[in-house]
């Protein structure tokens, strides 16, 4: 069960790693609510079918990022023992994913087309050393930023082509750092959903 801190629910979006794709890890998204629900966590509701679910949960202000971290590690348990296979899970805030969308450099390109534009969120800050392998300049017109645990890109040509996108999803350079990529217009419909 969740833990309760206080009375005051905070939606939750939490993102699934890599499930419904190519036919592989499939999580239903019906039965992913119905488990979500079962946990103790108000509201479930899903979004497409590439592993987005917000909910709500009580928390406090001052334990939002052990929360988060929580929450993620009880939703991994539960899919593995259910559906028979781990799948890492990152739960997001809606303040966090309301910061997220305020501090996009890609504002401009984000609002003419959604698509082109993404965000890689990630459980934990990495090494900027690791980064400078990747330099922006290299991959023009393609770009990236990082910021609070995410990495923004700006991918013109969209992310199926991406060369920066290969580059940047490089074990080598997420080393001991979940991450999972969400397309911009998908990362507004979640923080429609959670009211943020």
């Amino acid at each position: 069960m969740p833990t309760t801190l206080n009375s005051s629910p905070t939606p939750y979006a939490v993102l699934l790693r890599g499930v419904n794709v190519g036919g592989r890890a499939k999580v239903a998204m019906p039965r992913l609510r119905e488990l979500v629900a079962d946990l103790g966590y108000g509201e479930p509701r899903t979004y497409l079918n590439s592993g987005n679910v917000v909910l709500t949960a009580a928390t406090t202000a001052t334990a939002t990022g052990a929360d988060e971290a929580a929450l993620g590690a009880e939703l991994e348990g539960v899919i593995e023992q259910h559906f028979g296979f781990p799948v890492q899970c990152l739960a997001r805030s809606a303040a966090y994913l309301r910061s997220v969308i305020d501090a996009n450099p890609y504002a401009e390109q984000a609002a003419a087309d959604g698509k082109l534009v993404h965000a890689t969120f990630l459980s934990g800050a990495i090494d900027g050393e690791r980064l400078s392998a990747v330099p922006p300049e290299q991959f023009a017109p393609e770009d990236y930023r990082v910021g609070d645990r995410v990495i923004y890109l700006s991918l013109p040509n969209g992310l199926g082509r991406s060369k920066l996108a290969v580059s940047l999803a490089r074990p080598a350079l997420l080393k001991g750092v979940t991450a999972t990529t969400r397309n911009w217009n998908t990362v507004i419909k979640l923080a429609e959903l959670m009211g943020a």
